[in-house]
């Protein structure tokens, strides 16, 4: 079972299950904020469950190749949607600040 480092947490979950749903399974949300409630509940729509990813994960999905090339995303910042994921290994996964998780660059909040 593929482990999933979170903060301060680590999680198991079976392999191919998005990385949101194994998240929220253990109580954790990929969202910020008020995003925890106003998200489009993992279509992928909407972007605010976007995380940095280290571990092996498939390419983009057709989704997050659409929702993240616009703003505040940017396909440079090289985040991934939790809900499009599918965990196939270890993870370790970042949560920027921002309601949609874009800063990057900016310390990290919530």
């Amino acid at each position: 079972m593929p482990k999933i480092t979170f903060g301060d947490r680590t999680i198991t979950c079976v392999e191919g299950t998005t990385l949101r749903e194994a998240l929220q399974v253990e109580g954790i949300t990929p969202h910020n904020g008020r995003s925890r409630w106003m998200n489009c509940t993992g279509i992928g729509s909407c972007g605010t469950c976007a995380v940095e990813i280290h571990g092996e994960v498939g390419p983009l999905t057709a989704m997050e190749r659409w929702r993240l090339a616009f703003p505040p995303h940017h396909p440079s910042r090289g985040l991934r949607l939790a809900c499009q994921v599918k965990v196939t290994s270890d993870l370790v996964v970042i949560k920027h600040s921002g309601f949609w998780g874009q800063h990057v660059d900016a310390p990290e909040d919530d």
